[in-house]
């Protein structure tokens, strides 16, 4: 690690039968435990000053996904989702002793959101509640069409590891930190991770960057490996890798169906141009701009409407029977606790409180 760890967080390694799960904690561990797993691209680092605002009686738990930080490297099976990564969160939450009577409440951030509902698919009564910020969509990123998550294709084309920017996995690869390119990993994050033109501070953006650039670049890992397909944009979901296990044949809808049913915050930027109707890095919408050629319509490969199927998902989780919320909150992009930590903090806190 180049840069040491905020004061009041520490790091552990922690050991299980699937991977080599490093973490950081941060609080009592006798407190009510918080688990917070983060998003494509980035690490846990990304919540440590969330994590050190947390008042008193709280522990506060994030570890860094296969692949991602710190922790272990190893092959994404893409045939089976989002759930490689939700084993090895039930193993690591077995080992730090969160399951069974001591019950977490998880946050989940962007592609964190998708792995926390698939945990909660598989172990519904370990959860003492969830939050949602920024979810990726429960039906994957890129490439299907309506509320229910139908495919643009059969074959899933649009999505998958083959949609990644090839320049920018480049930059990650090699370790980039320059801001010469739109897809430099920096400008990257702070054109699209969060609103320009906010910055965090200098010695800030140089841990995340850090972080950015601890993402094991590999057909294995990230962004995964690709296919091509006669469909348009010409390029189908792989058999391994993030990007593959998040494709259009991901479907978590499953999880409006969960029992029991956790209370739920979903708290998104009003501006996030990742997650989004319209989100800027879905071929339909680049397609419709005439970013990529060839485009063959809205009728065909509209733009993902990902925030009304995440609202769709979450309206049939209330029809049967459970509680969520929606916060947007204003003038912010896809890291809220980190743009808007005030506004964020107080939302999360009593929504805590009440759960």
């Amino acid at each position: 690690m180049s840069t040491p760890l905020m004061a009041g967080i520490s790091a552990r390694v922690v050991e299980t039968p699937r991977l080599r799960t490093y973490a950081l904690t941060a609080g009592d561990e006798s407190g009510t435990p918080v688990v917070f797993v983060h998003g494509n691209v980035s690490s846990a680092r990304f919540f440590e000053e969330t994590m050190l605002a947390m008042p008193p009686g709280y522990w506060s738990v994030a570890p860094d996904l296969r692949g991602f930080g710190e922790s272990e490297t190893k092959s994404v099976d893409a045939s089976r989702g989002l759930r490689d990564f939700s084993d090895d969160l039930r193993t690591f939450l077995e080992a730090v002793g969160l399951t069974g009577a001591r019950k977490p409440h998880l946050l989940g951030w962007s592609l964190g959101g998708g792995v926390v509902m698939q945990y909660a698919i598989d172990h519904a009564a370990d959860v003492a509640s969830i939050t949602l910020m920024d979810p990726m969509s429960p039906f994957g990123f890129g490439g299907t069409k309506d509320t229910h998550g139908a495919p643009c294709w059969p074959d899933a084309a649009g999505s998958g590891g083959g949609t990644a920017n090839p320049d920018y996995v480049k930059r990650l690869s090699e370790g980039d930190r320059s801001e010469e390119s739109p897809n430099s990993p920096r400008n990257v994050m702070n054109a699209f991770y969060f609103k320009p033109p906010f910055r965090v501070a200098p010695e800030r953006e140089e841990v995340f960057v850090d972080a950015m650039l601890q993402m094991k670049v590999s057909p294995e890992n990230y962004p995964g490996d690709m296919q091509t397909s006669e469909n348009w944009p010409g390029v189908r979901p792989g058999a391994t890798g993030v990007n593959n296990a998040i494709s259009a044949r991901l479907n978590l809808g499953g999880f409006s169906a969960i029992s029991p049913q956790p209370p739920v915050l979903w708290i998104r930027g009003a501006d996030d141009l990742i997650v989004s109707d319209n989100s800027m890095l879905d071929f339909g919408t680049l397609g419709k701009l005439g970013y990529v050629p060839g485009w063959p319509g809205d009728d065909v490969f509209p733009s993902q409407p990902m925030v009304s199927q995440i609202r769709a998902v979450l309206d049939r989780y209330a029809t049967g029977g459970g509680r969520y919320t929606e916060l947007v909150v204003a003038d912010c992009g896809h890291s809220p606790h980190i743009e808007k930590p005030a506004d964020f903090r107080t939302a999360f806190l009593a929504f805590l409180a009440g759960a």
